[in-house]
């Protein structure tokens, strides 16, 4: 199936599919508790405008990016058969205008945040772009989608203070961990169709069981580092209460994905919960402080 005439564009309900906004769950609540931390409370207007412009801009530009890079892959799997550019109902022209205009205003928001935002601004679109193409050359690519999610807490940190202070990468380690935990699950879902298509992933190179395995040593090295993250920050026992939290529910799940590798649907929706448990956890221990003194460095 070709594509369909580059006039075609979709309509809001099929821009809203193409693009999943509901999947921005997955990292929003991580991009909001940065972002409170960074500026020690409640950022300005200004920088708060600016850092959601600049994180919606490089996620549409990713994603729609990716979307036209799988296309073809996209008609092989039955997964993703029905997604606008593999169903032939917009084109790939759209979807390559689309990633580009959203680059653009992606850049144009970090010149107008500081000078290093803007700098690094191009470094960032490389993983975000580069990403698509990783599955067909290494069975890390896992890894870099998690790295991909792991710039989060620098790029707040530098979009707020212009500057991005050496503790901060303790949360960078953290969310990669974190993130190619999440990835190597929804690789799990996709094993038969990855296989056959002949993709790489860490599921594919170690197995269903192995990867399976992988996940809770994962989830527990981004616990400790998000824990070394707070103490160094000063945090006070909220930030503690909710990563227990996150402890006790990523075990339950991690308990799901071993007794069936391949079911990723359970984990995929525990992800919003423990993101926004995460932020919750971290707008108390702000905006409610008691116990520790909450000091950054």
């Amino acid at each position: 199936m070709s594509d369909v005439t580059p006039s075609t564009r979709p309509a809001a309900s099929e821009l809203g599919r193409f693009l999943e906004i509901q999947n921005l769950g997955l990292n929003l609540p991580f991009a909001i508790a940065f972002l409170v931390l960074a500026a020690s409370g409640v950022p300005s207007l200004r920088t708060l405008v600016l850092v959601v412009i600049a994180f919606v801009a490089a996620r549409n530009a990713g994603h729609s990016f990716n979307r036209w890079v799988d296309r073809e892959l996209d008609r092989r799997n039955p997964r993703t058969r029905d997604r606008l550019l593999a169903a032939g109902r917009s084109s790939g022209a759209f979807a390559v205008t689309f990633a580009v205009a959203n680059a653009a205003i992606f850049v144009t928001a970090a010149y107008f945040l500081n000078p290093l935002a803007f700098v690094l601004a191009p470094v960032a679109l490389g993983l975000v772009l580069g990403y698509s193409y990783t599955k067909r050359v290494t069975s890390f690519t896992t890894a870099f989608l998690g790295l991909v999610e792991a710039i989060t807490p620098a790029a707040v940190y530098i979009a707020v203070r212009g500057s991005l202070p050496p503790v901060v990468l303790l949360a960078v380690g953290g969310l990669l961990a974190w993130g190619t935990a999440f990835e190597t699950v929804h690789s799990l879902g996709d094993l038969a169709s990855d296989r056959e298509l002949g993709l790489f992933s860490l599921p594919v190179r170690l197995g269903a069981e192995r990867s399976a395995r992988l996940v809770p040593v994962l989830h527990g090295i981004a616990l400790v580092l998000l824990a070394l993250f707070g103490a160094a920050l000063g945090l006070t026992v909220a930030y503690w209460v909710a990563l227990a939290a996150m402890a006790v529910l990523a075990a339950l799940t991690d308990r799901a994905i071993l007794r069936a590798p391949t079911a990723a649907r359970v984990p995929f929706q525990r992800h919003f919960a423990l993101g926004a448990i995460y932020l919750v956890g971290v707008l108390v221990a702000v905006f409610v402080p008691y116990g520790p003194a909450f000091v950054l460095p």
